[in-house]
């Protein structure tokens, strides 16, 4: 019976340090915003640059910001109605948070239907 328990936390003991070595050590992540509700995106890259240039990328030049993020989300919110307009950006430890500042900030430069137009978590957080 002790041999079975030695082996069930030996495998244990294993499968937790696979698992950590798998996660994403500097997981970083970004979201490019142009205008008229343009946007790239990217996300688990090995660090803030090269995920500010993938996000660039996907953009097709049109993007003239980026949001990044480590280990966090970002959000970005457009006027539904006038995509062409007001539009808001934020990032923060959790998606709700997020969601919530970009549409604040959108209503604050004009928005009358605001709408979360892209989002984005990294280093799996929620």
């Amino acid at each position: 019976m002790r041999g079975f328990v030695r082996a069930g936390c030996g495998a244990l003991a294993i499968f937790a340090v696979l698992s950590f070595m798998a996660a994403p050590a500097g997981a970083a992540g970004a979201l490019a915003i142009g205008q008229c509700a343009a946007y790239g995106y990217a996300y688990d890259y090995p660090s803030v640059n090269t995920a500010q240039q993938a996000a660039m990328a996907k953009c097709d030049g049109a993007c003239k910001q980026v949001v990044t993020t480590q280990k966090g989300c970002v959000a970005f919110a457009v006027d539904g109605r006038k995509p062409c307009g007001a539009h808001g950006y934020a990032n923060a430890t959790k998606l709700g948070m997020a969601e919530n500042s970009a549409l604040k900030q959108c209503y604050r430069y004009g928005g009358k239907d605001c709408m979360i137009r892209a989002w984005l978590c990294d280093g799996r957080k929620s």
